[in-house]
């Protein structure tokens, strides 16, 4: 069934963007001529996370090589506000019956895009989503700190988290629903992926080249990450803590009854100060590391009743608007 009204979308496209205006003019015109092979009618959506460099002339330029059942739309936010509200404004932004996210710098195949497509037209799955199947391009440290968290936050009981499984992954509108539904400011969106579930299948990939630019995801970016992951998604910390208090007062316990001990039935005097001193070292120190954990709960708390919105449009262009 052919649908070219422009007001049945078949499948959207986002993409979230920062600073990567020369990787989009590249990129984009590979998508068209993908787009102006299907049947239905396509949006791509651009977000634009802040970006600094001149993505709203390139969006002009782009708009002119638009097929005709493509429609181009960009999302400008008022600042940067990082890729997790990017991708969340382009799934309440997107309008098709089916949502594939990508990265717009050109790493995410398109011909991984068309196997996804036919796989979801041939199963009954409600996700597709891509696995990357080697991280050569990255540091031994990255990947060992990488598969480090993954196997800390699975919880095999409720969800579980496939290691690299990113957000290059194709959605029916019920799962996005579902996703929209999730209220929290303080977004990590692989654990939300697997916390609502649903029928998914997973795919191998190869990820291309950057076409250009660098990644903008440093050290400290990714640490800041994997915070919001632990404190959204386990509780794991805080038992920790609960356990490590219990063990310290046990050996305590246990290192008081052989001090009272050895001094009742040797005689022996007790080195006072080292001891002491390294004990208030030792206990002050564990305590400093429990409140910061417990800190990083209370702030994420803090942060998600303040109850500001997730990101804030600055301005919306529509090329069916605009025509």
């Amino acid at each position: 069934m052919n649908y070219m009204d422009e007001n049945i979308i078949g499948l959207s496209i986002v993409l979230p963007i920062y600073n990567d205006a020369a990787a989009v003019s590249r990129f984009l015109p590979e998508l068209f001529t993908f787009t102006s092979r299907q049947k239905k009618t396509c949006e791509i959506i651009l977000v634009d996370d802040g970006s600094t460099d001149h993505l709203t002339a390139t969006y002009e330029q782009l708009k002119q090589q638009l097929p005709t059942n493509t429609a181009l739309r960009l999302v400008q936010f008022s600042r940067n506000f990082g890729k997790e509200a990017a991708l969340t404004a382009g799934l309440e932004q997107s309008q098709g019956e089916l949502v594939i996210m990508m990265d717009a710098d050109g790493q995410h195949p398109v011909s991984v895009l068309e196997q996804m497509l036919t796989l979801m037209h041939t199963s009954n799955v409600d996700v597709v989503a891509a696995v990357q199947t080697s991280r050569e391009h990255e540091g031994l440290l990255i990947r060992t700190l990488k598969n480090g968290f993954y196997h800390f936050m699975q919880d095999t009981h409720r969800f579980e988290l496939t290691p690299n499984a990113g957000d290059f992954r194709l959605m029916k509108r019920r799962v996005v629903q579902a996703l929209l539904q999730l209220p929290e400011r303080q977004r990590f969106m692989k654990g939300l992926y697997a916390w609502v579930g649903f029928s998914t299948v997973y795919i191998p990939f190869q990820a291309s080249p950057r076409q250009m630019g660098k990644s903008k995801f440093n050290y400290l970016s990714l640490f800041e990450l994997a915070l919001i992951g632990i404190t959204s998604f386990s509780q794991r910390p805080l038992r920790w803590i609960s356990r490590m208090g219990m063990i310290i007062s046990l050996l305590a316990l246990v290192y008081g009854l052989y001090i009272v001990a050895d001094t009742l039935f040797f005689g022996k005097d007790l080195a006072g100060w080292p001891t002491l001193a390294a004990g208030i070292m030792f206990s002050a120190g564990i305590q400093l590391v429990c409140l910061g954990v417990i800190g990083e709960y209370i702030g994420r708390i803090y942060e998600e009743v303040k109850q500001r919105p997730l990101y804030l449009v600055d301005k919306v262009w529509d090329s069916r608007e605009q025509k």
